[in-house]
């Protein structure tokens, strides 16, 4: 187990001191839950593309106008609705 010396300035130290009060933890499990919380937040936040994506929900084929193998037809049918003919 390393050892290591933190340096508090005096709100940190207050703020330490209130949650060893209220909850009854010594420093360093009170440090230890602070980066646990930290770096549960920080695994959540980094979001993969493919997290994004998923949250995007387009259902089946997305926006696509036609499926990948009919992709002229589909250019086709695009063209025809934006310019009406």
């Amino acid at each position: 187990m390393a050892m290591r010396t933190v340096r508090l300035d005096d709100e940190s130290e207050r703020i330490l001191d209130e949650i060893k009060r209220s909850t009854g933890l010594s420093a360093s499990a009170a440090l230890k839950r602070g980066l646990r919380a930290l770096s549960e937040q920080l695994s959540q936040a980094a979001a993969r593309p493919y997290d994004i994506y998923e949250r995007l929900d387009l259902g089946p084929g997305g926006y696509a106008s036609a499926p990948s193998t009919e992709t002229r037809r589909g250019a086709r049918e695009a063209i025809r609705r934006r310019h009406g003919r």
